[in-house]
């Protein structure tokens, strides 16, 4: 998508987050402290990315998760800015800047947290996934 064109229909933040590379204040978004039932989707290509059923409260102030929906829908990518030596995580087909992955997430679980910016995100309730034309995730739930 042209950043024209995303720059006027996303908010300054999703817009910062997604397309700069931004990231969100730590415990002041949208989904850090959400955990209603539904999925959570690309705000930039609507792509599914994260379930409810593995987001998980890490403590760290932004959503975050044991997996995605589908390892396709995410790249990975080496992120050494700010000094750090990360692990950035993007949505495959709009290449949207989501967050991070760490390996300290629940050991039960795999070990990974995915820690996602909520401004990136667009939460679809179960109760609307077939509406919204996610009726496929249902059975997530």
């Amino acid at each position: 998508m042209k950043k024209d064109y995303l720059k006027k229909t996303l908010s300054p933040m999703a817009y910062h987050v997604t397309q700069e590379n931004g990231t969100e204040p730590p415990f002041n978004n949208e989904f850090d402290a959400h955990f209603d039932d539904g999925i959570y989707v690309d705000i930039v290509s609507g792509e599914a990315l994260f379930s409810s059923q593995d987001k998980y409260d890490a403590g760290c102030g932004w959503p975050s998760f044991t997996q995605p929906i589908s390892q396709r829908q995410v790249t990975q990518h080496k992120d050494i800015s700010y000094g750090m030596h990360r692990i950035e995580v993007r949505s495959k087909d709009a290449d949207s800047h989501l967050g991070h992955v760490f390996n300290d997430g629940p050991v039960d679980k795999g070990g990974l947290r995915y820690c996602i910016n909520s401004a990136a995100l667009r939460f679809i309730p179960k109760e609307q996934l077939e509406e919204e034309g996610y009726g496929e995730y249902s059975k997530l739930f």
